[in-house]
């Protein structure tokens, strides 16, 4: 049975059958002609561990926005853009959501506009020299949890943005980046979603970037 985009339904989580139901990275693997699986060999592992994460984070009635990435994942998978796809990650955790946690809080604003003011982290050297910015946010944030002055949730996320800034290439770091913005995040979760959608874009043909 092939797979039919235009009535295809995406869920939430994997699934033993396609009978089930599939997530985004099942459906790649359907579209891609594999066997079921949410770990498609065809895709780019960074690429696959973003997808998952995001497949689950968002809402039934909004998972749809991901269809038109099916049949762009396949061959993605040892093509070499890797390293690229990484940095593209940390960028947008370090730049786009991390400030979000920061800017909850009036006092740790500063911050968050640093962060945004960062040039693109595109390599080695770019991260060298944001990291000093990074790790003031960072010790700025942990003095305001224990001051009090940031609440635990608040305080919950940013730890988890700061872990998936340091790991943007796995499944972990990206559930709890995305868990964070559902659960602290919700008047700015739109936005999110939003560049998401544009950094997804750019992860998969990142030779493309400027």
């Amino acid at each position: 049975m092939t797979i039919d985009l235009d009535a295809l339904v995406l869920a939430k989580g994997s699934h033993d059958d396609r009978e089930q139901g599939v997530c985004l990275m099942e459906a790649v693997a359907w579209f891609a002609g594999q066997e079921h699986t949410d770990h498609p060999p065809c895709v780019s592992p960074v690429l696959a561990a973003f997808g998952r994460s995001w497949n689950d984070a968002l809402p039934d009635d909004q998972r749809h926005i991901l269809k038109p990435f099916i049949p762009l994942l396949p061959g993605t998978a040892g093509d070499g853009h890797e390293l690229a796809r990484s940095y593209l990650a940390v960028d947008w955790l370090a730049r786009e959501h991390a400030p979000a946690f920061l800017a909850l809080t009036p006092a740790l604003i500063p911050h968050a506009d640093a962060l945004r003011a960062l040039s693109p982290l595109r390599d080695a050297r770019a991260v060298q020299a944001a990291k000093p910015a990074l790790a003031a946010a960072r010790d700025a944030a942990r003095a305001a949890a224990r001051d009090a002055a940031w609440d635990a949730a608040g305080a919950a996320a940013w730890d988890a943005a700061w872990d998936a800034i340091g790991a943007a290439a796995g499944d972990v770091a990206w559930d709890a980046a995305w868990a964070a913005a559902r659960d602290v995040l919700a008047p700015t979760v739109t936005q999110l979603q939003e560049s998401a959608i544009v950094l997804f874009s750019a992860m998969i043909h990142p030779e493309t970037m400027p």
